[in-house]
């Protein structure tokens, strides 16, 4: 099953409100990647995004889930620069596993 988010109905056109992001990332993503099921990200009508919001919206979940988080996990209708923030995050992330790896 898969569960959908339509964002632009919680946070408006633009992604920058960490707070909001904290209270989507608790309230919906967590427990549905807990429970094994996929979330999709539908980032429709959002013109933007800041990389701190990304990061508060989906480091946890990555971090605590990994693989489970990877594929499970989904964005959809996003623009380029939103996809673009949405990379830079990841390469963060797969950065941070790889050093805590090394140590």
């Amino acid at each position: 099953m898969r569960k959908t988010i339509i964002l632009q109905n919680i946070i408006g056109d633009f992604g920058e409100n960490k707070d909001l992001a904290r209270t989507i990332r608790q309230k919906d993503i967590i427990p549905t990647i807990a429970q094994g099921d996929s979330i999709a990200l539908d980032f429709t009508g959002i013109n933007g995004a800041t990389q701190s919001f990304i990061h508060a919206l989906i480091a946890e979940p990555i971090i605590r889930y990994r693989e489970q988080a990877f594929e499970n996990l989904f964005y959809i209708n996003t623009n380029d620069s939103v996809s673009e923030i949405i990379s830079i995050v990841y390469r963060y992330l797969q950065e941070s596993f790889t050093e805590m790896e090394e140590n």
